[in-house]
């Protein structure tokens, strides 16, 4: 990838899983009212066409991995298991009141925190709980992130029994000064043993999360990371940049500074290797960060046009409504999005109250619909069109211009009524949806709130 092209474009941007990105969203909130309306509203009209989907989030960790940008909680205590599923049943409760008929679930994501921090047995208690009042879909699919050190077999049974056939190990990286720095310690045979578990049971999508930009990482570590992951061949890899951004989370990313963070070109390096390997190895790049094997769901999905995404990040299947379940858990309507209340505290005491517990949302305009339509295009299909009326938007040829000097820089691909993304111009997506991101440019931040886009 050309020097000067990193240089020029690795500047602070949204990775796009919504738009608006939370940072832009409504400065009062979503009105709770208005957010009822368009649940209701989405679920009538999704339901029996396509069903929904479920993202519960799972706090709980038993260590900090100082890299980790997820909202969670550290503790050892597992007491705290049952209550906290208990409280999320009775969430599932409220949203099930406001259906007028069984929910059809398509998609289950169980996300943390660490979702085999919870016992065989209260996982089963919480799905259960769950599907005790709906249906699923023919054609569906669960899946669960799990943590190699705690996952057990028994783990991984009782989730397959329980209908689940994807799960995702996060891994990053095997090098021991990598692992030590960031406090995730996991040998090779530990994700090795749940890897073969799991093909021994039966799952048929399995996933590792790799993560390049790391500190202390170097060429040599990605290299012998993705050759030990090449003797396991998941079905899946995505193969994240760190985004450094300790303004936002804190004490774990502050263990370390950006003098032990690979530079910009160094980082670009790393990413190059590792695409090159996976290449070699039969993996397709699918969207943005994520690699698959011709086999699995994701890249059919890509094939089909059907990839989308969402805060789950990729998904092999669209559906309108997804609900969030959980502390901090987003849910969207795609009319709407709201969060829930980011501590377990404030989260139990609204739900206990009898009251969906989001603190804050956004109620999508006309205009941010059809923004979101092209973002969510360009990220799942490296492509977007505005032939159709329906597709247009009064800065168009606003954001033509500055796609313009894109285009010369090889970036994008303009025609009368659309635009593609080379190949080679994959790493700089979010650049080019940025150019549609009316909100980012209305209101460009004076302060450092995103990770770096490169």
């Amino acid at each position: 990838m050309n020097t000067a092209l990193i240089h020029k474009y690795n500047i602070p941007g949204p990775r796009y899983t919504s738009y608006p990105t939370v940072p832009f969203w409504n400065k009062e909130g979503i009105d709770y009212q208005d957010w009822i309306a368009t649940v209701k509203q989405s679920f009538k009209e999704s339901n029996q066409k396509e069903g929904i989907s479920l993202y519960i989030h799972l706090p709980y960790c038993e260590s900090l991995c100082t890299f980790c940008g997820c909202h969670k909680r550290i503790t050892k205590q597992h007491g705290v298991e049952e209550p906290y599923i208990d409280t999320v049943l009775k969430e599932w409760d409220l949203y099930c009141a406001l259906f007028d008929e069984k929910p059809q679930i398509k998609e289950i994501h169980l996300g943390g925190g660490t979702p085999t921090f919870f016992s065989p047995e209260n996982l089963e208690k919480l799905i259960n709980g769950i599907l005790a009042k709906a249906t699923v879909c023919e054609e569906y699919e669960f899946s669960f992130e799990a943590h190699p050190n705690n996952t057990t077999k028994a783990h991984l049974q009782k989730l397959y029994d329980l209908g689940f056939r994807r799960n995702s190990f996060g891994v990053q990286d095997y090098d021991p000064k990598v692992q030590k720095t960031i406090n995730r310690i996991q040998p090779f045979e530990k994700v090795k043993e749940v890897t073969d578990w799991s093909k021994e049971i039966g799952y048929t999508s399995i996933s590792q999360d790799l993560v390049f930009g790391l500190p202390h990482q170097t060429k040599e570590s990605i290299i012998d990371t993705i050759n030990k992951t090449k003797e396991l061949k998941p079905d899946r890899i995505a193969f994240y940049s760190y985004a450094h951004v300790p303004w936002i989370k804190g004490v774990g990313q502050r263990g370390y500074d950006e003098n032990d963070l690979p530079t910009a070109d160094e980082k670009r390096v790393l990413y190059e290797t590792g695409k090159q390997l996976l290449d070699e190895l039969g993996y397709v790049e699918i969207g943005m960060d994520h690699f698959a094997l011709k086999t699995d769901s994701m890249y059919q999905a890509m094939e089909n046009q059907t990839l989308h995404r969402n805060f789950m990040g990729y998904t092999a299947s669209k559906t309108q409504l997804m609900v969030g379940l959980g502390m901090s858990a987003i849910s969207d309507t795609w009319y709407s999005f709201a969060q829930n209340a980011k501590t377990i505290e404030e989260y139990t005491e609204l739900v206990n109250e009898g009251r969906i517990p989001i603190f804050r949302g956004h109620l999508l305009s006309n205009e941010d619909l059809v923004i979101r339509q092209h973002i969510l295009n360009i990220m799942c299909h490296f492509e977007t069109s505005w032939e159709g009326d329906e597709l247009k938007f009064p800065e168009l040829a606003e954001c033509l211009e500055k796609l313009a000097e894109m285009e010369k820089d090889g970036l994008v691909t303009i025609t009368e009524n659309g635009l593609t993304l080379p190949d080679a111009a994959r790493p700089f997506v979010r650049n080019v949806c940025m150019v549609f991101d009316l909100h980012l440019i209305r209101n460009k931040p004076t302060t450092r709130i995103f990770s770096m886009t490169i």
